[in-house]
């Protein structure tokens, strides 16, 4: 039945693609931005966004692309950059990208307190949503956003329904997919007439989104840490420009291991050693032992555990564990897979491997630098060498789908140094357009999922294996169990 259905979804996304091509495009070339229109032939899942969006009706759909393309060329979306955005919009801090909602959404706020009606800025505000919106889009492809429209200490002067109509059609025609919920918090009675007309504007299938909360209730949908004080939230982020409000990464905890020296040498065992002798690194002597252990007395359940996994591997055509970047291939693509506390060793890895004739400096932040330690969070990697990095939680805290983590890689001039000094030096001189960038997500697999997801288990299972193979098990168990009948 899946097949069936992925079959009629790359039946609908084809004819989509022949029909604007022939019935929109032919006689007006230059209707569109043309990185637009070869785009729309590339990207399946652009395509399947609008058709999605109009429940896979064809000619609603080409009409909502037709309108949708037409604005982008209005707009100079794929053109907008930050130097696009008057300084002053981008200063008073009225519209910006930060934190997670409960569900691991990214939340676009706008305080609306530092709007003012005024039909000569109007258009540059416009940009300034579209560059927040296109920003995204660019690096989370389909992972929905929660708007959280703040009207704390707002007044009458301060309600634009031209500003507000504008956002919506964002989501409703320019954006399909994106939106996961409005959330409109301490709306003053006098604007409940003017709401009423908001919902006209969504539908009724999307009016369901919009979430009217107060001090207590907002909580529902964003827990405090990601919640300013006027909220009741603890965040202590306080929005200011420059820099651009960017993803809310910092360096972790203890970064690089509680000793340098220690952690030098073990990224250059990484570099030169094989998979068991990088295990042995990690978890030292003493578990080393313990998988030796594990590897005599249970030959029998770890041959059958590897015929699971090649069956699921041979399952899967086009399987998408690893993000292969222009300096590293990066191993899991897309989520870091993170134990349950019922299933005891939380521990992951990030695997990297240098795919370029140079050396390439690299680190790792998060959005939650005081739950996690990351080691090497760091240093550099020799051309063709590979590295595992070691994730795990700390002092208790528990793992949350709302963490991100993000992988930085510059290549490194040959005549370059790599220890903690050079390698800083590196970072405040690389340009910003030389450094690849990727992120990860963090999903916890329950106790009741296989447990060779987990880094202990799926290490002592697997000591054959490479540790993109392991990533691999990762992405393909992923799949099954997302695939699986409730």
């Amino acid at each position: 039945m899946a097949e069936c259905q992925a079959q009629n979804k790359a039946k609908l996304i084809s004819e989509t693609r022949r029909r604007f091509e022939a019935e929109y495009v032919t006689d007006k070339p230059d209707k569109y931005d043309p990185r637009d229109v070869e785009r729309l032939q590339q990207d399946d899942n652009w395509v399947e966004s609008y058709l999605c969006w109009r429940h896979d009706v064809v000619d609603e759909t080409l009409k909502m692309i037709d309108e949708s393309f037409q604005w982008r060329k209005e707009m100079a979306v794929n053109d907008l950059t930050e130097a696009s955005i008057p300084k002053w919009l981008l200063e008073i801090g009225g519209i910006y990208l930060h934190g997670y909602d409960k569900e691991g959404n990214k939340l676009l706020w706008i305080r609306v307190k530092y709007h003012v009606k005024d039909n000569k800025t109007i258009l540059d505000k416009k940009k300034l949503i579209a560059f927040w919106l296109e920003r995204y889009a660019k690096r989370e492809n389909g992972k929905p956003i929660t708007v959280m429209f703040d009207l704390s200490e707002t007044g009458i002067n301060s309600i634009d329904m031209d500003f507000v109509r504008f956002i919506i059609n964002c989501f409703k025609v320019y954006y399909p997919k994106y939106l996961s919920k409005i959330v409109i918090f301490d709306m003053p009675w006098i604007m409940n007439a003017a709401f009423k007309i908001v919902k006209s504007w969504l539908g009724p299938e999307a009016v369901s989104l919009l979430k009217f909360t107060n001090k207590h209730e907002v909580q529902d949908y964003v827990s405090v840490e990601y919640l300013p004080s006027h909220m009741g939230g603890t965040d202590p982020f306080k929005y200011s420009y420059p820099p651009l409000v960017d993803d809310d990464f910092q360096t972790p905890l203890c970064e690089n291991g509680p000793i340098a020296s220690e952690d030098e040498a073990s990224s250059k065992e990484d570099t030169e050693s094989d998979g068991k002798d990088t295990l042995e690194t990690i978890f030292g002597e003493e578990q080393t032992a313990l998988l030796k252990k594990i590897n005599l007395t249970e030959s029998t359940s770890k041959a059958e555990e590897n015929e699971k996994v090649d069956s699921k591997t041979k399952a899967f055509k086009k399987p998408l564990s690893v993000f292969k970047g222009p300096l590293l291939h990066i191993s899991p693509a897309e989520e870091l897979y993170f134990g349950s506390t019922e299933s005891g060793e939380k521990k992951t890895l990030i695997v990297l491997t240098n795919v370029t004739k140079n050396i390439v400096a690299f680190k790792v932040r998060t959005t939650a630098p005081e739950k996690y330690r990351v080691k090497p969070s760091n240093s550099s990697c020799d051309p063709g060498a590979t590295i595992d990095i070691v994730v795990s939680p700390h002092g208790g805290f528990a793992v949350s789908a709302q963490d991100r983590f993000l992988i930085m890689a510059a290549e490194m001039e040959q005549t370059s140094g790599t220890g903690p000094a050079e390698l800083a030096q590196f970072w405040k001189e690389v340009p910003r357009n030389k450094v690849m960038e990727h992120r990860l997500r963090c999903h916890i697999v329950e106790s009741s999922k296989p447990t060779s997801l987990t880094l202990k288990d799926g290490a002592f299972n697997m000591s054959d294996k490479t540790s993109e193979d392991m990533c691999l098990q990762f992405a393909n168990s992923r799949r099954e169990s997302d695939c699986s009948p409730p």
